[in-house]
């Protein structure tokens, strides 16, 4: 088995940051009224900026999701390294644009690179990590030279409150209050668009820092815990989902179906707690001496969770030190399967990044609580 190294990062944010109060003008408001849950949401995440793929004036969208990761992955292309040069395209997301054909196949069509040897993760936030891992053991296995690995969403179509017509019209017809359930309203103010991506190879840059990857773990706990977070589904009083096919087309709209959903009762009871469980696991598997750590990359969802996680940290046994903590969750948003590509990027093209340096990348996900965690050295 050979060394991986990571060689170039990129990211593509679309369009201006928007603001927190701008946040209705591209989203719109349900019914014509602000949502009550914002205040409170945005007052937990801690977001300030956040970009969405959507022109403010007119609401239609700019980029697409697949379009979004092409930008990324041309961010890592130049004279030395061409798009006809890339062996395989691992591509992981939570939106994609369609249900077929696949998200990974769509951002080949669009890069119009030579044929390649292509893969779609499309899961939760860990679709990131997955697509990572795959392109990881490619390259380490022989199986190719280089890899790209990318995460991207475009969230915010699935947002709008355009989405939410029919269930609030019904909700008027029921004379029920017409506001939509926390469980949707919750993800309105959470999520946000954009893509990230990484080149691997089998060997370091001849110059400037490469980033040798030491492992990839990731871990379900599907096993043992119920869904958190869904869509294109509903969720019954026993914890078991109905998918949309086994809906009838009125209920789709009706009952806002393909809305993103999330128990926060749940999220809130084992997101932290199952992440500190695997983090004791890696450790132990891998040896890792905590104090060797430079940079510590959490892909947190909202910054509620941060003291959280530090302490569960300590309780396992093997602490991180706050000051160690990388994010930019407040500036960027939560970008799902690409929030870990956006903070490597930030750091290693921002050259706060010097040889010897330890990373690790922790990513959380909340659909059925699956984890992933890797460990990066600067060489």
């Amino acid at each position: 088995m050979r060394e991986v190294y990571i060689t170039r990062v990129s990211k593509f944010l679309p369009n201006e940051p928007v603001s927190n109060d701008q946040m209705e003008d591209y989203l719109g408001k349900i019914d014509g009224r602000p949502s009550r849950a914002k205040s409170i949401i945005l007052r937990n995440n801690q977001i300030k900026t956040r970009h969405y793929a959507i022109d403010k004036v007119t609401g239609k969208s700019t980029h697409t999701n697949f379009q979004l990761a092409t930008k990324a992955i041309e961010g890592l292309l130049d004279e030395n390294f061409k798009k006809d040069d890339i062996e395989l395209l691992a591509c992981g997301c939570v939106t994609p644009d369609q249900l077929l054909p696949s998200h990974a196949a769509m951002v080949h069509g669009e890069l119009k690179c030579k044929e390649t040897e292509i893969v779609s993760i499309s899961t939760a936030c860990c679709a990131g990590i997955q697509a990572f891992k795959y392109a990881f053991m490619s390259v380490k296995s022989g199986n190719s030279e280089n890899a790209v690995a990318s995460g991207s969403e475009k969230c915010s179509g699935w947002l709008k409150s355009d989405k939410f017509d029919d269930e609030n019209h019904d909700l008027k017809n029921l004379e029920e209050n017409p506001m939509i359930a926390f469980e949707k309203d919750f993800l309105r103010w959470m999520l946000s668009d954009g893509a990230g991506a990484v080149l691997m190879e089998s060997k370091p840059n001849s110059n400037g820092i490469s980033l040798r990857i030491d492992w990839v773990d990731i871990l379900s706990y599907a096993n043992e815990l119920e869904s958190c977070m869904y869509a294109g589904c509903e969720k019954n009083p026993n914890g078991e989902l109905t998918g949309w096919a086994e809906l009838k087309p009125a209920e789709w709209s009706a009952r806002s179906i393909f809305a993103f959903k999330q128990d926060t009762r749940l999220l809130g009871e084992n997101i932290v707690k199952w992440g500190g469980k695997m983090w004791k696991k890696v450790c132990e598997k891998h040896h890792v001496d905590v104090s060797k750590i430079t940079y510590f990359l959490p892909h947190l969802s909202s910054e509620f969770f941060r003291p959280s996680i530090m302490k569960e940290l300590e309780l396992t046994g093997f602490p991180v030190a706050p000051e160690k903590f990388f994010t930019n969750l407040t500036r960027v948003g939560n970008v799902g399967s690409a929030s870990p590509y956006l903070m490597l990027e930030e750091l290693f093209n921002q050259q706060r990044i010097k040889k010897g340096d330890v990373i690790v990348i922790m990513v959380p996900e909340s659909a059925r609580f699956s984890y992933g965690y890797a460990m990066l050295t600067a060489v």
